[in-house]
C-alpha cells in the first residue's frame, strides 16, 4: 500500500515538473459554480454531444457511405431482393444484423434531437435573463454558431441512410441550391457530383458529417467552456450575490460529482428512449427513388420551420434581362434563415447600442423586469412556431378535415400578425407581474389569517415577504441609461437625425418602458444588502 502511494506521488510529481499541473489545479479546483436548475440546460447539450460522439464512432464502423447499387440479401424479409444503395443496405444491416446496432442507432438519433433542442432552450434562457451582456457577447455568438451547425449536422446525419424520407429532403435541398442566382447550378453539380441524385453526394456528406462539422463543434464547445471558466458563471440575484462574486459550490468535489451524475442521467434517459421509443424506421420507408414521394413526409423538428416557410411562400417571380428570376425558394429557404441566424447572433450588440449600457454584468435579469426584450423573445418564438406548424399544413388539413388552402392562408397571415400580438401581450403581462411584485413588497403577502378590528371589521393580515424573495422581486430600473429624445428645431430628416431619433425611442422602449422607478433611497438600500 505504501509502495502504491509512493508510486502515485512520484508520477504526480513527474507530471507536475513537466506541465505545471499542481499550480493549475490549486488555482481552479476551488472555483465556484452557482446552483440553479436552468443552468443544467447547457450541460444537457454538452452531454448529448458526448453521447453523439460515442455512438457515432460505433455506427461509423458498420456504415458504408456509398451510392453503389446492390441487391439486399439480409435478414429483413420485406426488403430481400430489392435494389438499393450500399448506404441504405448497410443501415438496414446495422439495424437487424448487428447486435445492439438498432439500439445505438436510435440512441444516436434521439441524442441528436436532444442536442439541438437543448442548445435552443439554453439560448432562450440566456436571452431572457440577459446573460449575453458584456463580457459574454462572444460566447453568445459562439452559441448561435453552434445552434446553426447543430441543425446542419442533424440534417446531414438524417440524410445519410439514403431512405425515401431522407431522399425527399435531399431533393428539397437540391431545389434550394438551384434557387441561388448565377451560381446555383454550379453548386448543385459540385455538391452532388453531377445531376441529382448523382453518385458522390453520400461519401462527401459522410466526410462532412463525421469529420468537418464535428471538428468545428468540438473546437467551439471547447472555446465556449474556456470562456465560461475564465469569465465566471452568471448567477441569479440573491443574498450576498453581487456583480463581483459568485455564490455556489466549488468545482471539486461538489460540482464535479453533480455534473458526472447528471451525465449518467442524460445517458440513461437517451438509452431508455433508444430502447422503447422507435424513431426513424427506415425499413418501412424503403430505399430512395427520385420518382417516389411518401405521403405526409415530415423532417426532424429543427428544420420544420424551413419546410413551413417553403409551403406558405406565395409565387414571387420577375423577368430580368431576358431571364426569369424566381424567388419562391430563394427567399424562404436561403435569405430567411440567413437573416434569422444573423439577427440572433448580433442581438447583444444591438441591445448594447440601444441602451448604452457598457458595464459588465454577472447577475441575471428576471424576464419580467425587461419587458421589451422579453416581448421580442416571445414574438420570435411565436414566429418560429408558426413556421414550424406550417410545415405540417397538409397533415393539419387532413386531421381536421379543412381545405389545404385555408391552413396555408392561416399561416401566411400568422407570419405577420401572431408575433405582433405576442409582443404586445407579453410586454403588458411583464408590467402586470412587476406591479404585482411591487404590491407584495409594499403591502405584504397574503397570510390566510383574518383579524378582527375593534370596530368589528375583519381584515386579512399580510406578512412581510422573506428577505430573499424581497431581494429578487424588487426591480432596479437604471434611470441613468435613459436617453433624452432629441428635439430638433428644424426637423430635417437627415441620416444622423433619423438615427438619433430611432436610437432614443428604442432606448425608451427598453429602459424607460417599465413599472414605477424606485426612489434613490430604495436603490441604495437594495445595493447595500
Amino acid at each position: 500500500m505504501a509502495g502504491r502511494s509512493t508510486l502515485i506521488f512520484r508520477a504526480e510529481r513527474a507530471v507536475d515538473e513537466r506541465v505545471g499541473s499542481s499550480s493549475f489545479l490549486r488555482r481552479n479546483v476551488r472555483k465556484v459554480f452557482p446552483e440553479q436548475w436552468s443552468f443544467l440546460l447547457g450541460e444537457i447539450a454538452l452531454y448529448s454531444f458526448v453521447t453523439l460522439v460515442l455512438t457515432g464512432v460505433f455506427l461509423t464502423m458498420f456504415f458504408k457511405p456509398s451510392e453503389h447499387e446492390v441487391v439486399y440479401t439480409g435478414n429483413y424479409p420485406q426488403l430481400r431482393g430489392t435494389s438499393m444503395s450500399e448506404a441504405y443496405a448497410s443501415t438496414v444491416h446495422l439495424s437487424f444484423d448487428i447486435r445492439g446496432g438498432l439500439l445505438v442507432r436510435q440512441i444516436h438519433h434521439w441524442a441528436a434531437l436532444l442536442f439541438v433542442a437543448a442548445i435552443c432552450v439554453h439560448l432562450m434562457r440566456i436571452f431572457f435573463t440577459g446573460a449575453f451582456r458584456k463580457p459574454r457577447e462572444i460566447n453568445w455568438v459562439i452559441g448561435t454558431t453552434l445552434f446553426a451547425l447543430a441543425v446542419a449536422e442533424g440534417f446531414g446525419g438524417y440524410s445519410l441512410p439514403d431512405d425515401l424520407l431522407s431522399g425527399t429532403g435531399l431533393r428539397i435541398f437540391e431545389g434550394i441550391l438551384l434557387s441561388i442566382p448565377v451560381v446555383g447550378t454550379y453548386l448543385t453539380f459540385f455538391v452532388f457530383g453531377g445531376e441529382f441524385p448523382g453518385d458522390q453526394f453520400i461519401p462527401r456528406l459522410f466526410t462532412v458529417h463525421v469529420l468537418l462539422i464535428p471538428g468545428i463543434l468540438i473546437a467551439l464547445i471547447g472555446a465556449h467552456l474556456m470562456l465560461i471558466w475564465h469569465q465566471k458563471h452568471t448567477q441569479w440575484p440573491g443574498p450576498k450575490r453581487t456583480e463581483r462574486n459568485v455564490v455556489g459550490s466549488p468545482t471539486f468535489p461538489q460540482f464535479l460529482t453533480h455534473t458526472l451524475a447528471f451525465f449518467l442521467y442524460v445517458l440513461g434517459a437517451l438509452a431508455l428512449l433508444g430502447a422503447w421509443a422507435q424513431i426513424n424506421p427506415i425499413w418501412l420507408y424503403g430505399p430512395y427513388r427520385p420518382d417516389v414521394v411518401s405521403s405526409g413526409s415530415q423532417p426532424d423538428w429543427y428544420v420544420g420551420f424551413l419546410e413551413g416557410s417553403l409551403r406558405i411562400m406565395p409565387r414571387l417571380a420577375f423577368s430580368f434581362a431576358g431571364h426569369s428570376v424566381a424567388l419562391n425558394v430563394l427567399v424562404p429557404a436561403v435569405i430567411l434563415p440567413l437573416v434569422f441566424f444573423t439577427l440572433i447572433g448580433l442581438y447583444p450588440f444591438f441591445e448594447r447600442w440601444v441602451t448604452g449600457d457598457d458595464r459588465p454584468h454577472h447577475l441575471c435579469d428576471r424576464p419580467r423586469n425587461v419587458p421589451t426584450r422579453t416581448a421580442l423573445g416571445v414574438a420570435a418564438i411565436v414566429w418560429y412556431g408558426n413556421l414550424w406548424a406550417a410545415g405540417g399544413n397538409d397533415v393539419i388539413a387532413e386531421v381536421f378535415k379543412v381545405r389545404l388552402e385555408y391552413t396555408t392562408w392561416f399561416f401566411r397571415v400568422g407570419f405577420f400578425v401572431l408575433p405582433v400580438v405576442a409582443f404586445v401581450v407579453t410586454r403588458r403581462l411583464c408590467l402586470w407581474l412587476q406591479r404585482s411584485d411591487a404590491e407584495a413588497l409594499h403591502e405584504g403577502v397574503e397570510s390566510g389569517t383574518l383579524k378582527r378590528l375593534p370596530s368589528g371589521e375583519y381584515v386579512e393580515v399580510h406578512d412581510r415577504p422573506q428577505p430573499e424573495k424581497a431581494l429578487v422581486t424588487r426591480t432596479v430600473h437604471p434611470g441613468e441609461l435613459v436617453r433624452p429624445i432629441p428635439d430638433h428645431v428644424i426637423p430635417l430628416p437627415t441620416p444622423g437625425r433619423v438615427l438619433a431619433q430611432v436610437r432614443a425611442r428604442l432606448n425608451h422602449a427598453y429602459v424607460h418602458y417599465t413599472a414605477e422607478m424606485p426612489t434613490p433611497d430604495e436603490r441604495r438600500e437594495l445595493e447595500d444588502r
